[in-house]
């Protein structure tokens, strides 16, 4: 799901051009959220599950450990949006947000379901990063590429205001392009078909995403 561009009219400003198509994000409570979040969940566990067939990945297999890892990933950006949606200030802020949120979860579906169906456990016990070589070089203070620390997700959580819209757009940023690093090395060694469609259209939305992160960042800071 593609992060959407702002949708009401700005107090100091018109509103884009897409504007009327868009619904805003408060038009949603947050029990209703929390709703779409699940059904997201499970619909992209049903489309994982209905994935063909295919020679099994193994357990230490780049599609395992990225399915994994991804999830951990997709997890901290579900927090993020939701966050953005339940305390922005800023209309594309909150879209922006619950956009992620609702795409991320149904990612997270998929790659459970495809782990199911390979017949691995969802955790597995190899450490981050080990399905990609050096990977496990790209951890800092056991973090993968491009995720928020405790301390910043803390500072996220507390913030209000244009504080909290700025901080969740620039996390935000950084998230999404080491996610995309981490979508290209799975795309460099997977030759499964289905995975690595997948995997290329979750680095399509996210490059779509960073496009309206950084332009609705330049307007705000602005």
């Amino acid at each position: 799901m593609t992060a959407l561009t702002t949708l009401e009219e700005k107090p100091d400003g018109a509103p884009p051009a897409d504007s009327a198509a868009r619904r805003p994000a408060t038009q949603f409570g947050t029990a209703a959220m929390a709703i779409a979040i699940v059904i997201g969940l499970l619909l992209g566990y049903a489309g994982g599950l209905l994935t063909p067939d295919f020679n099994r990945p193994g357990d230490t297999s780049a599609e395992a450990g990225f399915a994994r890892d991804m999830t951990t990933h997709h997890a901290q950006a579900v927090e993020m949006g939701l966050i953005a949606f339940k305390n922005g200030t800023d209309r594309e802020v909150q879209t922006i947000g619950s956009d992620i949120a609702l795409g991320q979860q149904g990612d997270i579906g998929i790659m459970q379901a495809w782990l199911r169906s390979w017949e691995l456990d969802p955790t597995g016990s190899e450490p981050r990063m080990a399905w990609l070589p050096d990977g496990t070089e790209m951890i800092r203070d056991g973090l993968m590429p491009g995720m928020a620390t405790a301390e910043q997700m803390t500072q996220l959580r507390e913030a209000r205001g244009t504080e909290l819209d700025v901080l969740f757009l620039e996390l935000m940023i950084t998230h999404h392009i080491g996610g995309i690093h981490m979508v290209d090395a799975l795309l460099d060694q997977s030759d499964e078909e289905d995975v690595v469609q997948t995997a290329q259209t979750m680095k399509n939305t996210q490059q779509t995403d960073l496009t309206n992160l950084r332009n609705a960042l330049e307007r705000i800071q602005g």
